[in-house]
């Protein structure tokens, strides 16, 4: 299969990259940070695997519109890009409201527009949406990322009908907390917002909802995009696969 995956130089992006490729995928990096794509891709095909880089900017249209003319046919699109602010509502500036809605709901949706008919028209595609648990539950402070979040979960059902006549699915995945850049980032943004040290955020906010009371790792991600491209995953489609340590059986 011929796979996308946005935000593909990151940690979990990169790590489903890693497992696409090495189960013998053809797969497109396509990232903001298109030098950086370009190094991680190089690193992949030096283990003689088929990867590439493509510059992605999810805010802007023209450059979506652009990475879909690039790419050629594409079996699967990995939604995967995301972006945080933490704040109170109060205090949350209009453009990254703007910004974190345009990368994580908006973009994936026009992105899989513009992929769409080459699937129908093949009969066969998946998208894979990477959501959160903020799809499902809610954390003070990130009120513009858990509407985005919980908006993927909608747009995958609609989608989902619109195309149950071929051979497709959309579902998301949902982790709780995963140690990346991202996530260390929120790390010091939630110290600042609770006047906590950076361990009890860890303790206190992160983990303490999961009764396991461990951050999932991005090979756990990489696996369940694998198993839903599988052919024994083919009905599976406008599905919330939730992957936290049993954080929502409470």
């Amino acid at each position: 299969m011929r796979i996308v995956i946005t935000g593909g130089s990151g940690g979990i992006g990169f790590a489903i990259a890693t497992q696409c490729a090495t189960a013998g995928h053809q797969v497109v990096l396509a990232d903001l940070d298109v030098a950086l794509a370009e190094q991680k891709a190089q690193q992949l095909q030096a283990q003689g695997l088929a990867v590439q880089a493509l510059a992605l900017n999810l805010a802007e249209q023209h450059s979506i519109e652009q990475l879909a003319a690039q790419l050629g046919p594409i079996d699967v699109l990995v939604n995967n890009a995301g972006v945080q602010h933490v704040a109170r509502l109060d205090e949350f500036p209009e453009h990254k409201w703007q910004l974190l809605l345009q990368v994580m709901l908006t973009g994936p949706a026009m992105l899989s527009k513009a992929l769409l008919p080459g699937m129908r028209e093949r009969g066969f595609g998946r998208i894979i949406n990477i959501g959160s648990i903020h799809a499902l539950i809610a954390s003070p402070f990130k009120s513009a990322y858990v509407a985005a979040k919980h908006g993927l979960l909608g747009f995958s059902k609609v989608v989902a009908l619109e195309n149950a006549d071929f051979d497709f699915t959309i579902n998301t995945v949902c982790p709780a907390y995963v140690r990346t850049p991202l996530v260390d980032a929120q790390i010091a943004a939630q110290c600042k917002e609770h006047g906590l040290t950076e361990q009890q955020v860890i303790e206190q906010i992160m983990l303490a909802p999961m009764p396991q009371k461990a951050f999932i790792d991005v090979s756990e991600i990489a696996d369940t995009v694998l198993f839903l491209l599988a052919p024994g995953a083919r009905h599976i489609t406008a599905q919330t696969l939730v992957l936290d340590g049993g954080w929502t059986a409470r």
